[in-house]
């Protein structure tokens, strides 16, 4: 357990469970030996479980469905509120590892997903790599081909500031050229998108 009243190897369920009663953010996750259980502790809970609701656990690379490639870019955006204080991230699947976050700033969840698609079209055509990247917004992803944020967010004083973001995105996809795969990402068929915030 790495969140808990008392983060440590529980060889226990009752024991394990007593220490994370009544903790909202838990991290925690059962191996079959003592020896991955030490692995694990010593890594970061990211690689193993997520922050997700009723403690599900994040799928790990080697958890995921065959047809998922795992040399790929997962985006995904949270907003509390719609609109509210938005954040998006991208995370390499390969190792679940973030690779990139920006927010929290005053948006809502489908501006964050845009711009969540064009940052990392942006930092791999920086990087010269080609991996495609997926998204689980079928909105964010037509608008990225439309090159043009679609959003029904007021332009004011609150969302001022992410309106420079969006003409920043638009102005790239309409000056540069992407071979980038963009793929959706089926949530109903593979669960939750490894970007996943956890806080559904």
């Amino acid at each position: 357990m790495w969140n808990g009243i008392e983060p440590g190897i529980y060889t226990q369920w009752e024991d394990c469970q007593a220490q994370i009663k009544g903790v909202k953010q838990a991290l925690y996750k059962a191996f079959d030996t003592l020896a991955e259980a030490e692995r694990a502790y010593a890594s970061s809970p990211m690689q193993y479980i997520g922050h997700g609701a009723k403690g599900e656990e994040k799928k790990t690379p080697e958890a995921l469905p065959p047809e998922i490639i795992r040399n790929a870019i997962a985006v995904d955006a949270a907003c509390s509120g719609n609109p509210g204080m938005m954040e998006y991230r991208g995370v390499y699947i390969g190792t679940g590892e973030e690779i990139f976050h920006f927010g929290p700033m005053f948006g809502t969840n489908n501006i964050g997903e845009f711009l969540a698609i064009v940052h990392g079209l942006a930092l791999l055509k920086q990087k010269g790599l080609e991996l495609p990247i997926y998204s689980d917004s079928r909105n964010a992803l037509l608008w990225v081909k439309q090159k043009s944020c679609r959003t029904k967010l007021p332009q004011d004083s609150k969302s001022q500031e992410l309106f420079g973001y969006i003409a920043r995105a638009e102005k790239w996809l309409r000056e540069n050229r992407y071979t980038t795969q963009l793929i959706k990402w089926e949530t109903d068929k593979w669960g939750e998108i490894p970007a996943d915030f956890g806080r559904k």
